[in-house]
Parts: structure tokens; C-alpha cells; sequence
């Protein structure tokens, strides 16, 4: 079975954009029109547009593009900004809300016209959005699954528990996990494809393949191909197969 995947997208819609057509050429190489792609999460923060690729998203999946996208832990707190202007991630330290400039969300509210978020009071902010962001954006990102699994492959934002089954992953884990996971070299069964962990270039660790190579900090977005359990990137010039350490 041929799926695709993309890494981490944090707002940059012409990087997601050139990956869709890397996708579209391999396709073609296939003749393969039908294998889904799996966007794994954090769509918006810290890039310039994030209103432009949940847009794109919305149109493709509208259109009928075999499109499945994962919510990350940024969606996650998007949508709780949206939903109330004091959600707090339980994920993240006290201090430390989403309109924090370390985070992007200011960059994200920019994106729908909201200026200088990250200087005025939350509620203020939080009533501006409320007529700035449509709805469909809202209903989108609360819709967003958590998890994507065929028979070889786990495709999830962050990571999973090792060693709990996936009917009992709890969402904390998998759109925040790193402790725990990244260090466990023990086979899930399935291969995991993630993001959430910022790598140079993607990397198969054996158990799990890291395709998040920094797009929200303004390195490259990457898509894969993956068969089976073969794992190859895409670019340019065509595949470049990923190879565990051992």
C-alpha cells in the first residue's frame, strides 16, 4: 500500500504547496492518483500563513483529494485559543501561553488580520478573533484526528506511548510526546511516521521516522513516500530512500 505523508507545516503555504507538487510528480511516475497524503500536523504558528494552508486543506479535502490531516499540538492550542481566551495547554508551563512570541500564535492571528497579539490583553484579542477566524476554520481544526493506521504504518503528530495500546494513547502523548519516546529503540509493531521534532533532514530511527526538518523555522518542508514499510523522501530530482541505522 502507497501512501504519502508531509511533515510539520506551521503556517508556510508555499513550502506546503511545492510539497503537493513533488507529490503530483510522483504520482504521475506511479500513475497512482488515489494514495491518501498524510499531513501530520502543526499547520499554523510561526510561519506567515496560516490562514492561506488550512484554506488550501479545506479546499482540496472539499474537492475530493485523498487528504488526511493530523492535529498537532499547535492546532491544539489554536483551537482552545478560539474556544476560550484563557485556555492554557496543560502541556505547556504556566507562564507560558499560546500569544507568547516563542510560540508563533501571533504570527498565526496575523494571518486572519489580528495585529499585535502578543502586546494587547488576551480578551481583547480573543474577541477580535472571534470575527476574524471563520467558522469553518474552527470546525476544522476541532474535527482533526489524532491518529492515521494502516497494517504497517502509525502516522501521528508527536509520537505514542511505548508499550499502550493505541486504543488507550491519550492525546497529551500523542501531540506532545518526546521523553519517553524518541529515546525507546523497542519495536512499536507498526513503523511511526511523526513530526513535532525539529531533525536536519528526515531520519529513520529503525522503530520511527522523523520527517518535521524545520519548516517553522524556515528550513524545508519534507514529503515522503512510503511502501510498505520503505520509506523515501521526495525531491527534486525524484525519491531518496531513508535507511535505518541498522
Amino acid at each position: 500500500m502507497r501512501t504519502y505523508a508531509i511533515g510539520d507545516i506551521h503556517g508556510q503555504l508555499g513550502l506546503l504547496r511545492d510539497a503537493h507538487e513533488r507529490i503530483a510528480a510522483d504520482r504521475a511516475a506511479c500513475d497512482d492518483e488515489t494514495a491518501p497524503v498524510i499531513h501530520l500536523g502543526d499547520l499554523c504558528d510561526r510561519g506567515p500563513d496560516t490562514r492561506g494552508v488550512i484554506e488550501l486543506l479545506l479546499e482540496g479535502i472539499g474537492a475530493g483529494a485523498p487528504w488526511i490531516v493530523l492535529k498537532g499540538n499547535h492546532d491544539r492550542m489554536f483551537q482552545g485559543f478560539l474556544e476560550t481566551p484563557d485556555f492554557q495547554d496543560p502541556r505547556l508551563r504556566p507562564e507560558l501561553g499560546w500569544l507568547d512570541p516563542r510560540l508563533g500564535g501571533t504570527e498565526t492571528l496575523r494571518s486572519y488580520g489580528v495585529e499585535d497579539a502578543d502586546q494587547r490583553a488576551s480578551r481583547e484579542v480573543w474577541d477580535e478573533a472571534q470575527g476574524a477566524v471563520p467558522e469553518a476554520h474552527l470546525r476544522f481544526l476541532q474535527g482533526l484526528p489524532l491518529m492515521h493506521v494502516t497494517d504497517e504504518i502509525i502516522y501521528v503528530h508527536a509520537g505514542i506511548r511505548p508499550g499502550v495500546p493505541l486504543d488507550r494513547q491519550v492525546e497529551d502523548d500523542l501531540v506532545w510526546i518526546r521523553d519517553g519516546f524518541l529515546n525507546d529503540n523497542r519495536s512499536h509493531g507498526r513503523l511511526v511516521v511523526h513530526g513535532h521534532t525539529v531533525v536536519e533532514r528526515a531520519t529513520h530511527f529503525g522503530n520511527r521516522v522523523d520527517l518535521d526538518t524545520g519548516a517553522g523555522y524556515g528550513d524545508p518542508m519534507t514529503a515522503a513516500v512510503i511502501e510498505g514499510r520503505d520509506v523515501y523522501v521526495l525531491e527534486e530530482d525524484g525519491r531518496r530512500k531513508l535507511r535505518p541505522p541498522y
